[in-house]
């Protein structure tokens, strides 16, 4: 959750916006797993898409729990 306004706004006026749900920039991706021989669809955030750039597929998936 995270505020609806700025402090300028919250010091000088009454200003009812109340809390805005914030939500992870979630993709449906379909990933080749070399290891495993074949596709594996997840829906992950953009911030594990780089993970698993970073470390690859097998190694981040097997840690996350998904292999």
């Amino acid at each position: 959750m995270g505020g609806g306004y700025s402090n300028r706004t919250r010091a000088t006026q009454y200003n009812p916006t109340g809390m805005v749900r914030k939500y992870a920039n979630l993709q449906k991706k379909r990933i080749y797993v070399p290891e495993l021989k074949k596709f594996v669809v997840v829906r992950i955030s953009t911030r594990g898409l780089k993970t698993i750039q970073k470390n690859g597929a097998y190694a981040t998936l097997k840690k996350a729990g998904l292999v």
